[in-house]
């Protein structure tokens, strides 16, 4: 007796048409949240096939579906479940809905994605964010520009997936200049060990910020992880150490949400004192217009209150700015007034200006405007409160700002290393101490430091003290990425805090002292480097052989909140720094303190 057997394609093709025929798609939503304050700020809609069946996985289910050329068909149920599916979205949060960059340019879209079918359920245009998914390379970038320009206009936002893996590239990105960047998994994974990514997600960031473009790190699933983008300014992530996606909406874990101010707050204040300052202390809350509003009533603006821009709003939210200079000069053309007088400024304003969080750091939205174009360098900044309109920023008020913070922040650094001083230092301990986080607390100190400069003078010294501090400078961003803190108690002592475990406390010690030795006989001439000393006079005036200079690190891992005083942390390490320099040679010691 023979049997027939079912291929696996006849079978998946099979599973596919019911699918499609009986709608029974399901969505889960997964949470994206702010890496500043915490909050949720959308979800994003991924599609699943029925639970017991072959497809339910995404990867077979849209696979089945390229195979038997039905993507489209498939895409166009998920992207009617994802709305269909959500129960109640707070207007201020967002969705995010994958869909594929030649589905703009059908005319389908405009139909499926109508205002009545989103009124139904309770959306706005503004909150549905377009995921392009490329996975294939785009043919047309004209083209997918054109057709973005529609949903741009009514308030749709654009997002990019997996910035850094496949095609989703440069080209892409100055072609759709989205909303929103996401960062692909694969860059996220493990990026608190290596500092070659942290570099990478550094530039992506600048770039971000640079273009008005927030950016979203994806597939976060450790602790570490997620502190590393905080402090690589990230605005926001995605991933299962913060949310699994779920047929319900979820809220974050209050654990993880305090976790992530607590990161933010460390990282924006730094230590200086002066860092604490945020853009909202010098924006002044001006006058905000709708974008219907007429090009003469804003003319009217400027001249009688004599401001020479202001902010152009959409329910609250900035989606413009006006400048009275950009204004006259449209009026002022052959058919400007007859062209422009009576039609909405939406036309003519600037689509793209920057916007900041009324609690980013004065000294990043002064780099961010200082590379704009030439053309807008003095055009307003634009500060959002909890995403809302708050006022506005001049570019005269951030350079009086900004020229008193460099003046204080002269004071606070260290003249020969440009390192933080003694304030900086005591300001981050005295933070570390007020937190329930273990670090890593390195104290280093130069060894027979007064007998070289005794012998070789004191602008040798200087030298030795600046080769010291760029090397543990820059040995701690390679270990540790930048946002890791090194200052210059003064003379030849330095001290780091850093927030990683004490595996790598131990490996950087090693290295900083492996490197110190290499290129420490470089300062040295060659009679007392082969007699392995120094020959100088002692402060009895008898001539003496001084050890080689060489460098003790005292290191300490553990909660600093179990001291009780800055004094109490500066005896103990006295005392760690006595015994790592019972050696005549460069040496360290590191006690984990229980």
């Amino acid at each position: 007796m023979s049997s027939l057997l079912i291929s696996p394609y006849a079978q998946d093709t099979a599973e596919l048409n019911t699918i499609l025929l009986s709608q029974t798609i399901y969505t889960v939503y997964q949470p994206i949240v702010s890496l500043q304050h915490g909050d949720i700020m959308g979800y994003e809609a991924l599609s699943r096939g029925p639970s017991h069946s072959p497809l339910h996985f995404p990867d077979k289910l849209f696979r089945a579906a390229e195979m038997n050329r039905k993507t489209s068909e498939l895409e166009t149920l998920c992207r009617k479940k994802a709305i269909e599916n959500v129960q109640f979205l707070d207007p201020n949060k967002l969705l995010f809905i994958n869909i594929h960059p030649h589905i703009f340019c059908a005319p389908d879209l405009k139909e499926e994605l109508s205002y009545e079918f989103l009124n139904t359920h309770h959306l706005l245009c503004r909150q549905i964010v377009f995921e392009i998914t490329e996975k294939s390379a785009i043919q047309d970038f004209e083209e997918l520009k054109n057709a973005l320009a529609y949903y741009k206009g009514h308030g749709y936002n654009i997002a990019i997936d997996d910035m850094g893996s496949g095609h989703s590239g440069l080209n892409l990105l100055h072609k759709v200049h989205p909303h929103f960047l996401k960062v692909d998994m694969d860059l996220v994974r493990n990026i608190h060990k290596e500092a070659f990514k942290q570099s990478i997600v550094e530039c992506l960031v600048n770039l971000a910020k640079l273009n008005n473009i927030k950016l979203i790190a994806e597939g976060i699933e450790t602790q570490e992880e997620l502190i590393t983008l905080i402090n690589l300014g990230v605005d926001a992530g995605q991933g299962y150490f913060l949310g699994k996606p779920s047929a319900v909406m979820q809220q974050l874990n209050s654990e993880i949400k305090n976790l992530i101010v607590y990161h933010y707050t460390q990282k924006t204040s730094h230590t200086v004192l002066y860092t604490y300052s945020h853009i909202g202390q010098i924006a002044q809350q001006s006058a905000s217009f709708p974008v219907s509003t007429k090009c003469n009533d804003i003319q009217e603006y400027f001249n009688t209150y004599n401001e020479l821009g202001c902010c152009i709003v959409h329910n609250k939210k900035p989606v413009g700015l006006m400048m009275k200079y950009t204004l006259d000069s449209r009026l002022a053309t052959l058919y400007g007034v007859s062209v422009f007088t009576n039609r909405p400024i939406a036309l003519i304003m600037d689509p793209h200006p920057i916007i900041v969080d009324y609690r980013a750091s004065i000294l990043d939205v002064s780099k961010i405007a200082m590379n704009r174009s030439i053309h807008h360098i003095y055009d307003y900044i634009i500060v959002t409160k909890e995403d809302d309109y708050y006022g506005t920023v001049t570019v005269k008020s951030l350079l009086e700002y900004t020229t008193m913070i460099e003046r204080n922040f002269a004071r606070e650094l260290n003249p020969l290393t440009a390192l933080p001083g003694n304030r900086s230092i005591q300001a981050k301990l005295d933070s570390s101490m007020r937190s329930n986080k273990a670090y890593c607390l390195l104290y280093l100190d130069l060894d027979h430091f007064k007998a070289y400069n005794d012998i070789y003078g004191f602008e040798n010294g200087d030298l030795i003290i600046k080769y010291t501090a760029k090397l543990i400078t820059s040995l701690v961003q390679s270990y540790c990425g930048h946002s890791e803190f090194v200052g210059h108690i003064g003379g030849d002592d330095f001290v780091c805090l850093l927030e990683k475990p004490y595996e790598i406390g131990v490996t950087l010690s090693q290295n900083i002292l492996l490197k110190f030795d290499e290129g420490i006989v470089s300062f040295f001439n060659a009679s007392d480097l082969a007699n392995g000393y120094m020959m100088g006079v002692n402060r009895r005036g008898k001539t003496e052989n001084f050890p080689l200079t060489c460098l003790s690190i005292a290191g300490l891992y553990g909660l600093l909140n179990k001291f009780e005083s800055l004094e109490a942390i500066g005896a103990h390490m006295a005392k760690l720094k006595k015994k790592a320099k019972e050696s005549p040679k460069s040496s360290y010691v590191m006690e984990y303190l229980n």
